[in-house]
């Protein structure tokens, strides 16, 4: 190795150091969140299990079950009904409350009220809330961000580390075996970093259109280059949270169903359009998860997970003609890329196996979080975090542009650079004993 090569090795082991050192308890907990949420939809099930085998006599019209539901919760709006997954099953009545929370209200094909919960209580809601702001609201989020942006740093700058280098093949592509002790860990974490590096990536990067930081940036760029096709389907940049925006629900409500088509009228309609489930109708004038409050139309939606799938169907609510489809191949290309990301990111875009590449993905980075600690520990001196040394006076051009061009395509990695820098260059220079703590050595 020439000597600028083993100084540019020290520099990107220097921030794969500090990257991991701030992203393993974020990745620990990404980790197993996301892995559980990747089961929403059986989750979702297992809950409403109760509802959907209740044994019924006869079978009332929608009307009838939303009759029941606004019956049960006195001043409550319409907002939505989730039409029965099967015939013995329960239709799922979305309403608000006056005091602007929400409530899902079972109702049996007979007209029974099953039971009234709040959507925000779901175990699925609650680790999507862990996983995407750590239950800390829009400062939650903005952390969570900065840490898969670095987390994206750091498998970037683990495979450059990772490279062979002349070496064989154990160690690279397989651990060796009869390792032990440091090598052992060394191998785990190099071969299974390289292994799931490209699924990590994916990952991190479909995570990005859900946050604040890069998604406000992400659909700011679009405005100004005109790529903008219709609403945004999903969550990032804007302020809702968890499923819905409960201020903008009760700023535009549901306009009372009472001319024109029925709630029945249009369940039946639904039926004749094979969409994927869970099927919602939503009534004119009702805030929709995402964007702005559904028009004078009954529109009828699929809320697939696997977005490519997704279609939607408006109605005029007076005659019933169709006045709208929407499809996935409709929206514009980078909807479309987007929409393929986010439906791998939640597990959904091929079935079971999806989840099953997504949970062993899970798995591999909590394996490289703990081999990653185990591996400090080991080497770190006593008394000392244990860093690599900063390399002196080495001008590092590549370690200089990779960071540039990392940081200006993820803001929030940009503005903590600046801090950790800031910190390294002028605050430790000036206080000796924390520099010490960080290697125990001076600057070579």
């Amino acid at each position: 190795m020439k000597p600028d090569d083993g100084r540019l090795y020290r520099a990107i082991w220097r921030w794969h150091f500090y990257a991991g050192m701030f992203v393993v308890p974020f990745i620990l907990l990404l980790s197993l969140t996301g892995a559980i949420y990747l089961f929403k939809p059986q989750l979702d099930a297992w809950q409403e299990r109760h509802w959907h085998s209740a044994p019924f006599q006869r079978i009332v019209s929608p009307d009838d079950q939303l009759k029941a539901a606004l019956a049960a919760v006195p001043g409550a709006q319409f907002y939505s009904y989730r039409m029965p997954p099967a015939p013995a099953g329960a239709a799922v009545i979305h309403i608000g409350l006056p005091d602007g929370s929400m409530r899902d209200v079972g109702v049996s094909p007979d007209g029974r009220v099953l039971g009234i919960a709040d959507p925000d209580a779901r175990i699925a809601v609650t680790v999507s809330r862990i996983h995407g702001s750590l239950l800390m609201g829009k400062w939650g989020g903005l952390l969570v961000e900065t840490a898969a942006c670095w987390a994206i740093l750091l498998i970037i700058s683990g495979l450059y580390l990772w490279w062979p280098r002349g070496r064989g093949l154990g160690g690279v592509l397989w651990p060796r075996i009869g390792a032990r002790g440091r090598l052992f860990w060394r191998d785990l974490h190099a071969v299974t970093g390289f292994w799931v590096s490209g699924l990590a990536l994916v990952l991190l990067l479909s995570g990005l259109p859900w946050t604040d930081g890069w998604a406000t940036a992400f659909r700011a760029v679009r405005a100004e280059l005109g790529l903008v096709q219709g609403p945004q389907q999903w969550k990032g940049g804007i302020d809702f949270h968890a499923e819905h925006d409960h201020d903008a629900m009760m700023r535009a409500q549901a306009k009372p169903v009472t001319a024109g088509l029925s709630l029945t009228d249009i369940y039946l309609r639904a039926g004749l359009e094979d969409l994927p489930e869970p099927v919602v109708l939503t009534p004119p004038g009702a805030p929709m998860p995402f964007g702005p409050p559904n028009g004078n139309v009954w529109k009828v939606s699929s809320e697939t997970q696997n977005r490519p799938l997704a279609r939607s169907v408006s109605f005029d609510p007076v005659t019933g003609k169709v006045v709208a489809r929407e499809r996935f191949a409709d929206k514009h290309v980078i909807d479309r890329v987007i929409g393929y990301g986010i439906a791998w990111h939640e597990g959904q875009l091929f079935g079971w196996i999806n989840q099953l590449i997504g949970v062993l993905t899970a798995l591999a980075l909590m394996t490289l979080a703990v081999s990653g600690v185990v591996m400090w520990w080991r080497r770190r001196p006593g008394g000392s975090l244990g860093a690599p040394p900063r390399p002196a006076d080495a001008k590092l051009r590549i370690v200089a542009a990779m960071t540039i061009v990392l940081a200006a395509l993820l803001p929030m990695l940009a503005l903590s650079l600046i801090v950790l820098a800031a910190i390294d260059r002028l605050l430790l220079p000036l206080w000796p004993r924390a520099q010490y703590w960080l290697d125990r050595r001076r600057p070579v």
